[in-house]
């Protein structure tokens, strides 16, 4: 019943930026953690940011310096703000979401992923 919807994906030159968004709807107790990843063709699944309930974060090395991921409990909406984007990090962003439905039970969530494309 829980939904991750995504948004804000599309082309953009590098140097540039773009701002994604993930809003989770349904019947929402509350959101423990929750995450950007991404996959490019032939590869796995790479975490790229995560931000916890209480607001720690942590990021991929790579991304480090340039993306930022933040939340808005209200809206159950975390984003990720990609700034000096670079060709190699073109490739499908996935939003996850750790949601209590019926506490103390926790399911988790993937949005159905929005495509990035840097190009040089």
């Amino acid at each position: 019943q829980v939904q991750l919807v995504e948004s804000g994906g599309g082309l953009v030159q590098a140097g540039g930026s773009l701002r994604l968004s993930c809003a989770a709807s349904g019947s929402i107790a509350s959101i423990n953690a929750m995450a950007w990843y991404r996959q490019v063709p032939g590869k796995q699944r790479e975490l790229v940011a995560r931000i916890s309930s209480g607001g720690r974060t942590n990021y991929a090395d790579s991304v480090k310096g340039r993306f930022t991921i933040s939340r808005d409990n209200v809206k159950n909406t975390v984003y990720l703000q990609m700034n000096g984007l670079k060709p190699e990090d073109t490739a499908v962003y996935y939003c996850n979401a750790l949601v209590v439905v019926t506490p103390p039970r926790t399911n988790e969530y993937w949005g159905q992923g929005t495509q990035v494309t840097v190009s040089s």
